[in-house]
């Protein structure tokens, strides 16, 4: 009985899906607000190595987050094909620099896969599960826990 309720109180999630160094990430679709081509950032001096800069976005300064880099794959060399998508995390709007959105996804939450045990918890703050799609493994991104972590370092 128990497992019937469980099942009809199972959503839809809707994810953008994106590259980042070659690798599918994706985050509710939810805390996006637009995805616009690469543009320039002014450098922040002192600022973490994975912050590119800011942009203007209509009047508001965005700090724009390589997430390459902020995931350790090494930093990205942005040019006229990346993206920087806008999200909105906790009332705070970030750009979040990617090679492309690849996809919108509507799945179920029986198709996001745990992360296995064997990692490390550092994995686990930044990555919630693992989405199959055809053949490729796509990893569900926490942006919450990135932009709280970027916080604790410039405290």
């Amino acid at each position: 009985m128990q497992d019937a309720i469980l099942e009809s109180a199972e959503r839809d999630l809707e994810v953008v899906a994106f590259r980042v160094a070659g690798q599918d990430f994706c985050f509710d679709l939810a805390s996006v607000r637009e995805i616009r081509g690469w543009t320039s950032t002014t450098a922040l001096p002192h600022a973490q190595p994975y912050v590119k800069g800011v942009i203007n976005l209509r009047g508001s300064v965005v700090p724009v987050i390589d997430l390459s880099q902020r995931l350790a794959f090494g930093e990205a060399a942005p040019g006229a094909r990346n993206v920087i998508i806008i999200a909105v995390v906790a009332d705070q709007t970030v750009g979040l620099l990617a090679e492309v959105v690849s996809d919108i996804l509507t799945v179920s939450e029986s198709e996001l896969q745990p992360i296995p045990d064997i990692v490390d918890e550092t994995v686990r703050q930044f990555i919630s599960g693992v989405l199959i799609q055809d053949d490729k493994m796509i990893r569900r991104l926490e942006l919450a826990t990135i932009l709280e972590q970027e916080g604790r370092h410039a405290a």
